[in-house]
């Protein structure tokens, strides 16, 4: 029997609450050697939504699974109708000052390395090198039969081409790029085959319920080693890829922060949680350390 991945977590009522103090995360980065772990938190001012919290997709909407995916036409034909839709608003999304932040603590030598739980691609955009993406790419797409990787862009091209007819209106768009829509909206869709061999295509992520590959994984966990602190951006770190690391870096005794606007799965092992919104709070923390960011000055 398949079981259901996790996608809710409930907070213990003893959690101690978020402060609004970011000196703790501006002495951390001021000291350099931080690798940043981020979630789906640091991209819903991008227009992006969040998984959890208020006006969390999950709230509304159960994303699509590995496990379903793979073992059903029909599952294929609704998530690729939906991502199609969606990806039209989820590819023009742009960087908020969070990604800038981050990007200019990379730029001035700050950071050890950044994780991302996303698959926007959005602090790439911004500037930031070197990004782990754990949970994999919107912006490429992956064969099941015989693992080629193409443009999720060309595929879109392709889709475009073959369901000119299909242009419903979305209630909502997801963190995954998924758009709410009815079966009936996406019954006539076509689903395309890989170019190459006429496999199944699949987007390069993660999808709930899929392992995240262990070399990616290794990689991380000699980033968090290498680290003198942690600082999670925006996650609630309810599934285990990403609270593993901070579990790691908590056996290490190495400094942990975390800000996110709702408590989180590793608040009991952090120093600190910051309760506020991330584009404004880490444009004070540039600021607090004298940091130019691009495309943005907190006033």
């Amino acid at each position: 029997m398949r079981t259901r991945p996790t996608l809710h977590w409930t907070p213990p009522p003893d959690l101690p609450p978020g402060t609004t103090d970011l000196r703790p995360v501006v002495d951390a980065l001021g000291a350099g050697g931080v690798l940043v772990l981020s979630g789906a938190g640091i991209s819903t001012e991008s227009g992006i939504p969040a998984y959890r919290g208020e006006g969390g997709s999950l709230n509304r909407h159960t994303p699509m699974t590995y496990q379903d995916f793979t073992a059903s036409p029909q599952a294929r034909r609704r998530y690729w109708a939906r991502s199609h839709l969606g990806w039209r608003t989820f590819g023009r999304a742009r960087p908020n000052a969070g990604h800038q932040a981050v990007a200019a603590f990379a730029r001035h030598g700050l950071l050890s390395g950044v994780i991302t739980q996303n698959v926007d691609g959005l602090h790439q955009a911004a500037g930031a090198e070197g990004v782990v993406e754990l949970h994999g790419s919107l912006a490429r797409v992956r064969c099941l039969a015989c693992d080629d990787v193409t443009s999720r862009r060309d595929l879109a091209v392709r889709l475009e081409e073959a369901n000119a007819a299909f242009a419903p209106v979305a209630a909502e768009i997801n963190p995954d790029g998924d758009a709410d829509l009815s079966d009936e909206q996406v019954a006539d869709f076509r689903v395309l085959p890989c170019a190459a061999c006429g496999g199944v295509l699949k987007p390069d992520v993660v999808f709930f319920g899929e392992t995240v590959p262990a070399q990616r994984i290794e990689h991380c966990r000699r980033l968090v080693s290498a680290a003198s602190s942690l600082l999670v951006l925006g996650s609630s770190l309810t599934v285990m890829s990403g609270l593993r690391f901070v579990r790691q870096a908590a056996q290490a005794d190495k400094r942990i922060l975390i800000i996110n606007r709702d408590p989180t799965r590793g608040d009991p092992l952090a120093r600190t949680r910051v309760s506020l919104p991330l584009g404004p709070a880490l444009s004070s923390v540039a600021d607090a350390l004298d940091l130019p960011v691009e495309g943005h000055r907190a006033g």
